[in-house]
């Protein structure tokens, strides 16, 4: 047989194919309908378990790939459903809230909380996100999520990964415990340098303060320095103020060249990163759940079932929906075995139905689900 004689049969194969497609959907919509009357789940996995049981053993040497047709089949007809259905869940009263607040364009104004001191990164970042932003100074990301909460600044800024030394996860800790909004984004290229005082050289410094993801940033560096105690602190500004003030010729910070200026001190050595693809992330979080225009970013935060094929349903909704994951990390839960949540970033906008009937539906099957919000990055 021809290739142009297979293809016509395969053409008419598809004919059929999509008749019953769009057919076994309608009947999907009336599955929903009857389910909303009813109130029963969506998901019923027994029957789902029970057909490709079916199917698998009629498929014969072709099991696999009927098997995974049919998943793809169920994911569908569920997302459909989940359009449908219209069982309240908590993501979908929060993006309403954050839908109707009316806050077409993000302000270049208000009141910003940032860790640090002035030079430091997230002052830059705050700069970037708030071009006419008042920042206000505090010690930690905590004092930034406090000042947010009680209200005394709208807006706090937050590192939350590098693409180097990865997610910051105080940063993630702090999104869980805590019931905020991430609003906007950015990135910010980070180039570090090791200040100290004029006139020090290398072979005189014994002691390098800087921030964690500073310090593993400048690993391979700070591994070829012998007899040099390398001294966690708060902020890489903290750092090179705080070398400043000692007076210490023997002190060095890792800091960025703006704070070498700032704080009278002098660039020892400018290239001490481990890459030059150095970026750090940046979020903006509020307390009021808000969606500005152009959002088109999301952050979840799930925790699943402990079973198999579990993170596959998840990864199977955002693929039938043709929705593009950007990130997705595992993370350890303190004081549990073995446990895991996961974060994931996608690039997908809340204003579009089937985007929040996928959110809806994930939030239904997953242990634990939070919406971190809607946003856009700049």
């Amino acid at each position: 047989m021809e290739l142009s004689e297979i293809r016509t049969k395969i053409d008419a194969v598809d004919d059929q194919l999509l008749k019953l497609f769009l057919e076994r959907m309608e009947l999907a919509e009336e599955v929903a309908a009857y389910k909303n009357e009813h109130n029963l789940p969506i998901l019923n996995r027994g029957r789902e378990r029970e057909i490709l049981a079916k199917v698998t053993q009629k498929a014969g040497d072709k099991e696999r790939y009927a098997y995974h047709l049919y998943s793809t089949l169920f994911e569908l007809a569920r997302s459909r459903q989940a359009e449908l259905v219209s069982a309240p869940t908590k993501v979908a009263a929060r993006i309403k809230a954050a839908l109707a607040s009316n806050s077409e364009v993000f302000p270049q104004t208000g009141m910003v909380a940032c860790q640090g001191v002035e030079g430091a990164n997230s002052q830059v970042a705050c700069d970037r996100l708030l071009p006419r932003g008042n920042i206000v100074y505090v010690k930690s990301f905590g004092a930034v999520v406090s000042a947010v909460e009680s209200g005394l600044c709208k807006f706090g800024v937050l590192p939350i990964e590098n693409s180097s030394n990865g997610s910051v996860r105080a940063v993630y800790q702090l999104l869980q415990e805590h019931d905020l909004s991430v609003v906007r984004s950015t990135r910010l290229c980070i180039r570090h340098e090791l200040l100290a005082l004029p006139g020090t050289k290398l072979e005189d410094i014994t002691e390098i303060y800087s921030h964690e993801q500073a310090i593993g940033q400048c690993s391979r560096f700070l591994g070829g320095l012998k007899d040099v105690k390398v001294i966690p602190c708060d902020n890489t500004a903290m750092a090179a103020k705080m070398v400043a003030k000692s007076g210490n010729p023997h002190a060095a910070a890792i800091s960025s060249h703006p704070c070498a200026d700032l704080y009278g001190l002098v660039c020892v050595n400018g290239s001490i990163q481990d890459s030059d693809n150095n970026y750090t992330r940046f979020i903006c979080v509020t307390k009021d759940p808000v969606i500005y225009a152009g959002a088109n970013k999301i952050s979840l935060i799930i925790a699943l079932n402990n079973k198999p094929g579990a993170l596959y349903e998840v990864l199977s909704k955002l693929a039938a929906l043709d929705i593009d994951m950007t990130k997705l990390e595992s993370c350890p839960v303190a004081g549990s075995d073995f446990e895991f949540v996961f974060f994931l970033e996608l690039e997908a906008s809340v204003k579009d139905p089937s985007v929040r009937a996928c959110l809806e539906e994930m939030e239904r099957s997953c242990a634990q689900f939070q919406f971190l919000g809607g946003y856009a990055e700049v």
